[in-house]
C-alpha cells in the first residue's frame, strides 16, 4: 500500500472521531471548538477529493459519516422543532399552514397530541406560518407518524430519509459525470464535502432532498425523457422553491415543444401534491411568511450588507423592505437575461447557469445560511469551476454569531468570508476566459 494510500485511510478514520465529536459533543456555542474540528475536516476533505482514493471507498466514507450522525440532535440548528411542530399537527389531521405556532397555545386553541408549550418554546418561528413545500411536509408527517411522542425518534426517521435522498444524489453525480466524460474522482468534492456532511445530514436540512430530485430531472433530460424529468423537477419544488428560478434555464435548453411537456408535468405533480393543503387563502398565508422573509430576515449577507450600510448612511434606518425585493428583482432580470443570451447546448452547461443562477440569487440576498451552499457545490461538480468548495470551506464562520446572546453577528468575519469567495470566483473567471482563448492551455 502506497504512502498516499496510508494517509488517506488515516484522513477518513480521523473524519470519523472528528464528526463524532461534532455530532455529539459541540453545541453551537462553542464557535471555537467547531472552527477546529471543521478545519481539520475540511483540510483531509481537500487532501482525500485530491489524490487518488478509489472512488467505492470514497463513498462509503461518505455514507458512515452520514450514518454517525443518526442518533444525534442537531446541534447547528433549530429549525428540526418546526419540522416536529408541521409533523405533528399533520398526524393529527391539522393542516400546518392554517396558523402560526402561537394560535395553539391559547385557550379557544384546539388540543393536538404533541403540540406542547415545551416544544412552542422551541421554535424560532412562532409567528410564521409554515413555508416548508409538501414534500418535506409528507417527511415531517411520516417521523410524527413513526416516532408520535419522541423528538429524537422524528429526528432519525427524517435523518435517515434525508440520508437515502443524499446516497441517490451521490449516484446520481457519479452516473452524470461519466456521461459527460468527467474525472469520476469530482463527485467527492460533494459527497466527502463537510459542509454538505453536516448541514444536509447533521442539521436536517431538506436541501438533501431538493438536490436529489434536481440531479434526477437533469440526468433524465440525458435521455430525452421530458415527463419523467419534469416530474422530477416538480418533486424539487415541492421538496424547496428554488429550482423555481430555473425554469428559463430549462425554456432555452428544451426548445418550447419540449418545455410546454416538461412544464406540464412538473405542474401536473406540483397540483397533486399540494391539491390536498393547500387553497388559495393558505397559499396567501405562506406567501405572507415569505414576504416578510425577503424584508426583515438578514444574515450572512453580502451586496446587501454594503446596500444597507449606505442606507443607513443617506436615510438613518434599515432599507430592508425596499432593498429585500429589490434585490430579488435584479436576480429575476439577471437570470432572465442569462437564459436568453447564452446558448445551452449541453446538460453540463445548463447545470452551469443554473449554478451561475444561484450564485447570483445568493451575493445579493438578504439571508445566506451555510447549508445554501449545498445545491451550487452539487451543480459545479460538473464544471471547472470551484468556487463552491472554497465558500462552504469559509461557511463556517457564519456560527460565530452564536458565541454571544443574544446573537451578534461579525461583520469582520462575513467581510473575510465574500472577499475570499469575490477573489476566488474572479480568478476562476478569468482563467475560464483563458481557456476559451486558448483551448489548448493546460490547467
Amino acid at each position: 500500500m502506497t504512502k498516499s494510500r496510508i494517509a488517506a485511510y488515516t484522513l477518513l478514520a480521523l473524519s470519523a472521531a472528528v464528526y463524532l465529536a461534532l455530532g455529539y459533543a459541540t453545541p453551537r456555542t462553542a464557535f471555537t471548538q467547531l472552527l477546529l474540528l471543521y478545519a481539520v475536516l475540511f483540510a483531509a476533505y481537500l487532501y482525500m477529493a485530491n489524490h487518488k482514493l478509489n472512488i467505492w471507498v470514497g463513498i462509503g466514507a461518505a455514507i458512515l459519516f452520514r450514518l454517525l450522525f443518526l442518533f444525534a440532535e442537531p446541534a447547528l440548528s433549530d429549525d428540526y422543532f418546526r419540522f416536529i411542530w408541521d409533523g405533528r399537527l399533520l398526524a393529527a389531521g391539522v393542516n400546518p399552514y392554517a396558523h402560526i405556532p402561537s394560535f395553539f397555545i391559547t385557550a379557544d386553541a384546539p388540543q393536538v397530541a404533541g403540540i406542547t408549550k415545551d416544544l412552542y418554546q422551541q421554535l424560532n418561528s412562532q409567528q410564521y406560518f409554515s413555508v416548508y413545500p409538501p414534500v418535506t411536509q409528507a417527511v415531517f408527517w411520516l417521523s410524527a407518524t413513526l416516532s408520535p411522542e419522541s423528538i429524537k425518534g422524528s429526528i432519525v426517521v427524517m435523518r435517515f430519509i434525508l440520508i437515502l435522498a443524499e446516497l441517490g444524489s451521490i449516484l446520481l453525480l457519479l452516473r452524470l459525470l461519466r456521461k459527460m466524460a468527467l474525472p469520476e474522482k469530482h463527485l467527492l468534492l460533494y459527497a466527502l464535502n463537510p459542509l454538505v456532511i453536516v448541514e444536509l445530514t447533521g442539521n436536517l436540512h431538506f436541501e438533501a432532498i431538493m438536490i436529489f430530485f434536481l440531479l434526477l430531472a437533469l440526468h433524465q433530460l440525458f435521455y430525452q425523457r421530458s415527463i419523467v424529468s419534469g416530474v422530477a423537477f416538480g418533486l424539487a419544488i415541492g421538496a424547496k422553491l428554488i429550482p423555481l428560478m430555473f425554469l428559463p434555464f430549462l425554456l432555452r435548453k428544451l426548445g418550447f415543444y419540449k418545455f410546454v411537456v416538461f412544464a406540464a408535468s412538473a405542474l401536473f405533480i406540483l397540483i397533486a401534491i399540494f391539491y390536498p393543503l393547500v387553497n388559495l387563502e393558505l397559499l396567501q398565508n405562506m406567501w405572507q411568511s415569505i414576504d416578510l422573509y425577503f424584508q426583515r430576515f438578514e444574515f450572512n449577507a453580502s451586496f446587501y450588507y454594503l446596500l444597507r450600510w449606505l442606507g443607513f448612511r443617506l436615510t438613518g434606518y434599515n432599507q430592508i423592505a425596499i432593498l429585500g425585493p429589490l434585490l430579488s428583482l435584479i436576480t429575476l432580470v439577471v437570470i432572465i437575461a442569462l437564459a436568453f443570451v447564452k446558448k445551452l447546448a449541453s446538460i453540463r452547461r445548463l447545470a452551469g447557469y443554473m449554478a451561475v443562477a444561484l450564485t447570483v440569487y445568493l451575493f445579493l440576498a438578504t439571508t445566506v445560511h451555510p447549508w445554501y451552499i449545498c445545491t451550487v457545490l452539487a451543480l459545479t461538480v460538473v464544471s471547472n469551476f470551484r468556487y463552491a468548495v472554497v465558500w462552504s470551506g469559509l461557511a463556517i464562520l457564519t456560527y460565530a454569531t452564536y458565541r454571544h446572546t443574544p446573537y451578534h453577528e461579525d461583520l469582520g468575519l462575513v467581510t473575510l468570508e465574500y472577499t475570499l469567495v469575490f477573489l476566488w470566483v474572479l480568478v476562476e473567471l478569468y482563467l475560464y476566459r483563458q481557456r476559451r482563448r486558448y483551448p489548448n492551455l493546460k490547467g
